[in-house]
């Protein structure tokens, strides 16, 4: 695995193994690998010939009073755990390299669809924005035939496979399975920062998650009254529920009470750490 912090070297690289017909694939990562990234590589690694991973904790996706500072970086035990993986480069740039005009008013941003809203997007203004900007770069960057995702940031999923759609961008978008602990609890770096009793807790989660699951598949279609039992569970046990709904698997639009597919999603903080999560559920 080579290491790169420059664009051009990568994209001299790419040059000579796209020449040579060879299908490269695409992991972005802010670093702080877990076994789920790793699925991620791995799953490239299996699709592709070439595999870029890239590093990258991206300033315009954090808010002002967001964690951008604090946010771990840890190259040296990332680059330990992608070693054995067989990734080719390993693209791990600086804030300048990505950002040379700086990142004020004069950086073009790019736009986001209406889901981008919703959720996550509601109380987190500009934070879309920040991922779809980076992502795009990254996509001109390495001219990936296919880009890889975990499917724990739905929405975030959502809307970048309705930027290469809307855009036009060549690349197939693959959606990975969430990788979970052996009690349930979603992979995530924000795991780190639990407290032992925080840690017992955040399981609780992918339990209502999974019962509210259940409930639907026996038939019941009350949704607003599912959503609200399972915020006041969380909210009892000690959550700061953001949300907790239930929407169309395929669109993130409001679902219907005849609907099949769908996802229920979640955003609560426990303690001073914001956890996500969900399960696409068929009917």
């Amino acid at each position: 695995m080579e290491l790169l912090h420059a664009i051009e070297p990568l994209r001299a690289r790419l040059h000579a193994r796209r020449r040579a017909g060879h299908r490269i694939g695409l992991v972005p990562t802010m670093g702080n690998l877990h076994q789920g990234h790793l699925d991620l590589v791995e799953r490239a690694r299996a699709q592709c010939d070439a595999v870029v991973v890239s590093i990258f904790v991206n300033p315009l996706q954090f808010g002002p009073q967001e964690d951008y500072d604090s946010y771990p970086r840890t190259l040296t035990a990332d680059c330990a755990l992608l070693e054995p993986l067989q990734v080719d480069w390993l693209f791990a740039p600086n804030v300048a390299e990505m950002y040379p005009q700086g990142q004020g008013a004069g950086v073009i941003r790019v736009g986001t669809p209406a889901i981008a809203d919703i959720l996550c997007g509601a109380n987190r203004p500009g934070h879309f924005s920040g991922v779809t900007t980076v992502v795009s770069k990254l996509f001109n960057i390495v001219q990936p035939d296919r880009a890889y995702f975990g499917e724990k940031d739905y929405q975030q999923l959502a809307i970048i496979r309705a930027l290469v759609r809307d855009l036009d961008f060549p690349i197939t978008i693959t959606g990975v399975p969430t990788r979970r602990e052996a009690d349930g609890l979603a992979m995530s770096s924000r795991n780190g920062r639990l407290s032992s009793d925080d840690r017992q807790r955040a399981p609780l989660l992918y339990r209502a998650l999974c019962e509210t699951a259940d409930r639907l598949r026996a038939g019941d279609r009350n949704l607003d009254q599912l959503c609200a039992q399972a915020r006041d569970t969380l909210t009892a046990a000690g959550f700061a529920v953001d949300y907790f709904t239930v929407l169309a698997a395929d669109d993130l639009s409001p679902a219907l009470p005849a609907q099949r597919n769908l996802v229920i999603l979640v955003a609560a903080k426990i303690g001073s750490t914001r956890l996500i999560d969900n399960l696409v559920v068929n009917v």
